[in-house]
């Protein structure tokens, strides 16, 4: 029997599993868990035999460790010349670069192509991102861009879980004497021994002067093995978050309607963009990407992580099989009080009113449908409908740590981000709005509530043409939200150096705020999904006070803007632009734009 037989030979008699404990009326009780087939088993252990399945248990990882050290030591044995992974080289890229040769490219591919073409660097460059958001295609259309010379000495690795360091180690190594110094590595997080493992590719490889790209969907991974193994050893290009100016240029959709419907992947079909193919037509395509882009790869990286402490806490939830149905319930959490504060907002103020008059007055499609809405009923119900989704979905249960350490992977994926919500007079308590990068996700999950709200009876006994009406209008307000969360992010990543807010009143709030602290001044927005421009939708703008107040705070105010989907022009002193063309503008052009008004001090 070989050394590695006789090491699998004791691990099968050794339990597998973890041991758990449950406070029970005062009393601990233990368990014994086990994961099959993605399902948790427990089985309780009686008080005297804990030391004993401690040990055991303790016996059966060191000596897995053991077994995974010999496999790599091993492996070393194969032929020289066999290729342990699916690698591309030479020739071979020409047609695998081809199709994405012509498509427009990404504003990181630059970034991409300097660090690949530049001196070494005894670094590693991770290219991390949820699925679909465009990394192997950068990957191929960096191949597509070199010339003869620096294709003969590059290589395009796929790997698989088939696959361990040690297999990467043997064809690195053969990659060395063939003269190639540019390896660009896909899915490199499948390997199940990448995190604990991956100094060996900027110490032993890129030290030697390869460039070598990494690029996987597991960010979580990417993170682990950065705060330990690659430490200092990696840069990072991130793909999660698409803006809309990146959309409209790659895809050729201007339309920021489209991009709140399905914007946050890079969905190709040819050189044509195709919603069809979008993971988010659906609340099911989008449940399946949740699942597959997110919850499961967070799994993954626990199943594979030996050591550290991390995320420990979803450790626990991982072991007990509830992580996927955790992450699931924060993100819809994090849409549902969205869903609410729109709702809310919306039908408590003016603004049905508001929204009421706009539809009587419309030249094209006039309507008095909301005329004859019962506001209290109709705002009682809608969030009754959503607090009650909201209570059905509490499976897990899920603590205040869980809750931190999901939204901690989240920021780090990209997929979430924070914008301060300030007040006058000024809160000691600092207010955040969450903000989701990717809004085809929240649009959809959104939307597919509101469709849920036709089984409602109040919404029920409407006929046909004012249910679809209503459902329009509620689907109009969400929009106009998005839009607003869709500019804030998009500001505060144009002028990082800038403080980007939402500024609140006694009455009324400005949407976004610019502070400038170097200059000491600041631009007021108004932020509107509408093609037409009206006066009452500056009132806040043009109020004296909230003016007043705002100066007093942040300094002059050298530009009031209502952004909004009509032509661009000027009105009373207050800017219209156009929100497309806000969006899509370069940095520079805007801040040699004339202001538009003038304080209002």
């Amino acid at each position: 029997m070989t050394e590695a037989e006789e090491l699998k030979a004791r691990i099968s008699q050794l339990p597998r599993g973890s041991l758990s404990t449950k406070k029970v009326c005062g009393r601990i009780y233990h368990y014994h868990r086990i994961s099959e087939n993605g399902k948790r088993r427990e089985q309780y252990v009686p008080e005297t035999e804990v030391p004993a399945l401690e040990e055991g248990i303790r016996e059966r990882r060191r000596l897995e460790k053991q077994l995974r050290g010999l496999t790599v030591r091993e492996s070393g044995k194969q032929s020289p010349d066999e290729w342990r992974c699916t690698v591309l080289s030479g020739s071979a890229l020409i047609p695998f670069a081809a199709p994405v040769a012509g498509w427009k490219k990404r504003t990181c591919f630059t970034a991409l192509q300097e660090f690949v073409s530049g001196a070494p660097q005894d670094k590693v460059l991770i290219l991390c991102g949820l699925r679909r958001t465009g990394k192997t295609t950068l990957l191929r259309q960096l191949i597509a861009a070199m010339n003869e010379k620096e294709r003969d000495r590059a290589s395009y690795v796929q790997l698989s879980v088939r696959q361990t360091l040690a297999d990467l180690n043997q064809d690195l190594k053969r990659m060395q004497r063939l003269g190639i110094d540019t390896v660009l590595i896909d899915e490199v997080t499948l390997l199940s021994d990448f995190i604990d493992g991956s100094a060996l590719l900027p110490d032993i490889f890129a030290a030697s002067g390869m460039h070598i790209v990494l690029s996987g969907t597991d960010s979580l991974s990417f993170m682990l093995a950065k705060s330990g193994q690659l430490y200092d050893r990696c840069r990072m290009i991130h793909t999660t978050w698409i803006p809309f100016g990146e959309f409209a240029r790659v895809l050729g959709i201007r339309d920021v309607d489209t991009y709140i419907r399905y914007g946050g992947t890079m969905t190709m079909s040819g050189t044509h963009y195709n919603p069809q193919n979008s993971a988010f037509r659906s609340l099911r395509t989008v449940d399946e990407y949740v699942n597959t882009a997110i919850a499961d790869n967070i799994q993954h990286s626990l199943s594979c992580w030996q050591d550290g402490t991390h995320f420990r806490n979803l450790q626990d939830l991982h072991e007990q099989g509830e992580l996927t149905g955790a992450v699931n319930r924060i993100i819809e959490d994090v849409n549902h009080r969205f869903t609410i504060e729109v709702l809310t907002r919306t039908f408590r103020s003016h603004d049905l009113a508001v929204s009421a008059r706009n539809l009587r007055q419309d030249r094209t499609h006039p309507d008095d449908i909301l005329d004859h809405i019962d506001e209290r009923a109709v705002t009682d119900r809608l969030k009754e409908w959503l607090k009650i989704a909201e209570e059905e979905e509490m499976t897990v249960g899920i603590e205040q740590v869980h809750v931190q350490e999901i939204h901690e992977y989240l920021e780090v994926l990209d997929l979430i981000r924070e914008v301060e919500v300030r007040s006058i007079p000024q809160s000691s308590r600092k207010r955040y709005r969450t903000l989701i990068t990717q809004p085809g996700l929240r649009y959809a999950q959104a939307s597919a509530l509101i469709q849920a709200l036709s089984e409602d009876p109040i919404i029920d006994a409407l006929d046909l043409h004012d249910r679809e009406s209503l459902k329009e209008r509620i689907l109009s307000e969400i929009q106009g939200r998005m839009l607003e969360d869709i500019v804030l992010l998009d500001t505060m990543a144009r002028w990082p150096e800038k403080e980007v807010f939402v500024l609140q009143f006694a009455l009324g709030e400005f949407d976004m705020v610019i502070f400038d602290p170097e200059k000491l001044q600041c631009e007021v927005f108004e932020i509107k999904h509408s093609k037409i421009h009206v006066r009452n939708q500056a009132r806040h703008l043009t109020d004296p006070e909230n003016c007043r107040k705002t100066e007093f705070r942040f300094g002059p105010i050298t530009r009031r803007t209502v952004l909004y989907r009509g032509e661009t022009c000027e009105e009373d002193g207050i800017l219209y632009q156009n929100v497309e063309e806000y969006l899509t503008q370069p940095v520079t052009q805007r801040n040699e734009q004339p202001a538009a008004g003038h304080s209002a001090r």
